[in-house]
């Protein structure tokens, strides 16, 4: 069904099943609202909240913030990408703030709008400050784990070019692997009989 639905997509020139089924949902609401007022609001990355009930709260864990866990649990130490690159990241509360504003703004017109809400212009946040805050916080802030131990925070290291990120891979975990006496299939294992 993955294939299927990716093919599908592609067919009607959408990159991916997540766009291309969020313009199926757009479509819907667009035929299907007869005289009703209808707003949509396309915001980019929504991430845990600015203020709103308290500064960094979000409820679960998706898109950017898994990145940062796994950051601060220490098991991602490099990410592909450059420092320089924003990230075009909106607040959750802001999301809700903005969905209740359009709301109020066009309630009784029957047209139909579409806004799309993003950070990249007035305020933008590159990876760099991602990385330089996630750093200072989890220093302030370490990690604790199981045993009570304090786990060390390390700079996670961004690579710009897909030519290092292979190196990486290769040296880091490739070569292990294939020099490993567990994986080469001419090693003769003792037996314990």
């Amino acid at each position: 069904m993955k294939e299927l639905g990716i093919r599908r997509a592609k067919l009607f020139g959408w990159p991916n099943t997540y766009v291309f089924t969020k313009a199926m949902g757009e479509m819907l609401l667009g035929h299907s609202r007869g005289d009703l007022p209808m707003v949509i609001l396309r915001p980019t990355i929504i991430t845990s909240v600015q203020s709103d009930p308290l500064p960094g709260w979000i409820e679960g864990t998706r898109t950017i913030d898994s990145v940062i866990i796994g950051y601060a649990k220490g098991k991602i130490t490099c990410f592909f990408g450059d420092l320089d690159n924003i990230m075009d990241v909106v607040p959750g509360d802001m999301v809700v703030n903005a969905m209740m504003a359009t709301m109020a703004a066009h309630s009784g017109q029957p047209a139909e709008l579409v806004y799309h809400m993003s950070s990249s212009v007035r305020n933008p946040v590159t990876y760099a400050t991602l990385e330089h805050c996630g750093f200072r916080y989890f220093l302030a802030n370490p990690r604790v784990g199981r045993d009570g131990s304090v786990m060390p925070t390390k700079r996670l290291r961004f690579i710009k070019s897909m030519v290092g990120f292979r190196v990486l891979m290769t040296l880091r975990y490739k070569l292990p692997l294939e020099v490993s006496p567990y994986t080469h299939p001419c090693t003769i294992l003792p037996h314990a009989f």
